[in-house]
């Protein structure tokens, strides 16, 4: 075992006094140790309950025979962090919970680890240490929030954050955003829409590095509880058969994952994530590969915000494996790649049928047949740009507009509040990328005030930072270059004409070869923005987002 470096033979007798000193046996010392990496906080509503899914986990490791020994991970709560300096640190703390995870598990040579995550990106960086460490894992999340009731429908964070648009234009009271403020999110756990947490916890499933529900299962069912012994007791079996992350975070499952992503309509932030896991896995996934994929995968769901089902409505209907069963209809799946369940993706989905086609569209019957997210290339995003196509309106698939162009995030929303964006705008917000947010700050604040002023279905947005997975409309995010490395977003001015092509992947600055030149000729480059700690070093380090905005050294 990995673990006897620390705890057989006379030379490691100072090691077990340690041990001893943390009340452990020595029948536990003779067992497999293994690291339960719990993310528990009480400052993210999907990590609060994460001390409960810790015991059931540990309950799990110890009945199948290992000895369980908890150790933390970081975690941001994006919606609190939203709107003012706090988002800088969202995106960046993914690889600090990385590389904080491998220093852990390497450092005291645990045999195998049971990750339980649950929010944005504290889910991709466990899964990127995963591949980096390469001993047996098993994800369990904390599973996603119920839907709120608001006025006798379902509301979910998405819905919170449009209401204080619709108070600026009028159309609320402060009482009614009052009403949502109380009944918004009424549960502990990820919140309710297909936002990034769910995304990433249902493509965990996808990957094979989760059990059945993880992405779906509510945090506040009993069921989540036995979801996690089940984690506990099944990572005893990957050791005992060797079945490492490597075995199953292979090219074939990425594929998976991106053409399930395609069917469900998750986050664009998935395409930041996703590649970043594939290169710890050894794995290389380009952008491009999102539209050869999506051309072939139609897009089957359409949860909150892109429509009015939730998490909790998948879930019942079947949950990740019902909607991997449709597309396996098409043969569209890897089905030989090996899961932590023991089993193979074919043997995980047999018989998972599809309970509700409201929810889960057969494959005869699609939203569209094409997937939900779409990889936007020309002049103004010459490396790549991603909008969610599942959640933008038909009128605006293809859209033709004057630029308005703002240098942060707090100018763009205080133009937008103040009524001084007008239908057919292009609303540009650049310098909020990697590198130049630094941190690459996500727009919710922009995007639901645009949905909430009534300009969801005539305005676009497109920006070198990111989106919530909460956004809705024409949301075109992640240009690359970003304006901080002198991408042509840096030279757009204001009322340049752009056009906005969805259906043929196009995004075009209507502005002369000759023209843009001579605007190159006389950029210059901005001072930094932060000059000290995490975000000065993450700055100097990070990627473009076209390759996952990973750290390069």
């Amino acid at each position: 075992m990995k673990s006897d470096a620390v705890k057989k033979g006379i030379a490691q007798a100072p090691q077990r006094s340690l041990m001893r000193a943390l009340g452990l046996t020595e029948e536990e010392m003779e067992k497999p140790l293994v690291g339960i990496v719990s993310s528990y906080n009480e400052i993210v509503p999907g990590h609060m309950n994460l001390d409960k899914i810790t015991e059931a986990v540990k309950l799990g490791v110890a009945a199948a025979g290992g000895t369980p020994i908890v150790f933390p991970a970081i975690a941001v709560c994006d919606g609190i962090a939203m709107g003012h300096i706090g988002m800088k640190y969202s995106l960046v703390t993914r690889d600090l919970i990385a590389d904080s995870t491998e220093c852990m598990a390497l450092a005291h040579q645990f045999d195998a680890l049971v990750c339980i995550p649950n929010c944005d990106k504290n889910v991709p960086g466990l899964l990127m240490a995963a591949a980096r460490i390469n001993v047996p894992t098993v994800f369990v999340s904390g599973g996603p929030m119920l839907a709120g009731h608001v006025k006798g429908e379902k509301r979910s964070l998405s819905s919170m954050f449009e209401a204080v648009g619709s108070y600026a234009a009028g159309t609320m009271s402060e009482e009614d955003v009052y009403e949502f403020e109380c009944k918004t999110c009424p549960t502990c756990g990820s919140c309710s829409g297909m936002y990034t947490a769910n995304s990433m916890n249902c493509l965990t499933e996808v990957l094979g590095m989760g059990l059945q529900g993880n992405g779906t299962i509510p945090a506040v069912y009993s069921e989540r509880l036995r979801l996690a012994k089940r984690a506990g007791m099944k990572v005893m079996e990957l050791l005992e058969r060797n079945i490492r992350p490597s075995d199953i975070m292979t090219k074939e499952a990425f594929l998976n994952a991106l053409t399930v992503d395609m069917a469900l309509g998750c986050s664009t932030n998935s395409m930041l994530h996703l590649p970043a896991i594939a290169h710890e896995a050894g794995v290389e996934l380009s952008p491009e590969m999102a539209n050869e994929i999506s051309e072939k995968t139609p897009n089957l769901c359409h949860l909150a915000p892109a429509g009015h089902t939730y998490i909790e409505e998948l879930n019942e209907a079947g949950g990740v494996y019902a909607v991997m069963n449709e597309l396996n209809k098409l043969g569209l799946l890897h089905t030989e790649c090996m899961t932590a369940t023991g089993k193979t993706v074919g043997e995980n989905i047999e018989g998972c049928v599809n309970k509700n086609p409201e929810v889960i569209r057969p494959v005869e019957n699609p939203y569209s047949k094409t997937g939900g997210i779409a990889v936007l290339k020309g002049n103004l995003a010459p490396d790549t740009a991603v909008v969610k196509r599942s959640a933008v309106v038909p009128e605006m698939l293809v859209h033709e507009g004057p630029a308005r162009v703002f240098d942060c995030e707090e100018d763009a929303i205080e133009a937008i509040r103040g009524g001084k964006i007008v239908p057919g705008d292009v609303v540009v917000i650049r310098y909020e990328g990697p590198k130049g947010g630094p941190g690459m700050r996500e727009m919710l604040n922009p995007t639901s005030a645009i949905a909430g002023m009534g300009l969801g279905s005539s305005v676009a947005l497109i920006t070198d930072g990111r989106f919530s997975g909460a956004s809705r409309g024409a949301s075109i995010g992640h240009v690359s270059p970003e304006a901080a490395e002198g991408g042509p977003i840096a030279l757009v001015e204001e009322g340049d004409l752009i056009r906005i092509n969805i259906p043929e992947h196009k995004l075009e600055l209507a502005v002369s070869d000759e023209e843009l030149a001579r605007r190159r000729s006389v950029w210059q480059p901005r001072e930094p923005k932060v000059t000290t700690g995490y975000l000065a070093r993450y700055a100097k380090m990070v990627s473009s987002a076209s390759k996952g905005a990973i750290l390069e050294f």
